[in-house]
């Protein structure tokens, strides 16, 4: 495999990026998580910033060699795949997938940085949520109306449409919480969010 047969892919598996990272293989990683996934844990030498914040034109003007490859990483793949249509639509194409995001990373058994984070990964809140009005609307729709049921019904479809398309509203509102926005580590690399 010569060094540029994973740049020249659209993605690249975890374990494929950390040998490369080893042997000292030039590389920018991205981070597109919000500041408390961040905070919590992520790959030493990654630049944070989150998916609502990122103006890849910005970005590619203060990025320092444009030829080196661009790794973007999330927390499963799905926001770093936006991210990468955001530098696509600005006219780069640099951009390399993580295969798995931070999760396969953390899984694999690499090297993290890990601070404390108070906050529920964005995810779980987006469960939470769902959960809290599903629940709440069924409870709703047995005891006091059965218009009620609207609102599960709302919430599942909702997760259909997230699970087709993978893009879930709820998750882009949520990651503009103010709970959400702040970084919360003591590293370099988490501090270095674009306002």
């Amino acid at each position: 495999m010569n060094n540029n047969s994973v740049h020249d892919k659209n993605s690249v598996p975890v374990r494929e990026l950390q040998r490369r990272l080893a042997e000292g293989a030039p590389a920018d990683l991205l981070d597109v998580r919000t500041p408390p996934e961040h905070a919590a844990v992520h790959i030493a030498g990654v630049q944070l910033v989150p998916l609502d914040q990122l103006d890849p034109a910005a970005f590619l003007r203060g990025r320092g060699d444009a030829s080196r490859p661009l790794y973007v990483i999330c927390q499963s793949g799905g926001r770093a795949a936006k991210a990468i249509e955001k530098f696509q639509r600005a006219g780069f194409n640099g951009c390399v997938l993580v295969e798995g995001g931070t999760q396969a990373w953390v899984d694999a058994g690499f090297p993290v940085e890990r601070g404390e984070s108070n906050v529920l990964p964005l995810m779980r809140q987006v469960q939470i949520v769902i959960g809290v009005i599903s629940g709440s609307g069924a409870a709703a729709a047995l005891w006091v109306n059965p218009l009620f049921a609207i609102l599960p019904l709302f919430t599942g479809c909702g997760l259909l449409f997230a699970g087709l398309t993978g893009t879930c509203g709820l998750a882009m509102l949520l990651a503009k919480m103010p709970w959400n926005r702040q970084a919360v580590c003591e590293s370099n690399t988490c501090c270095t969010v674009k306002h």
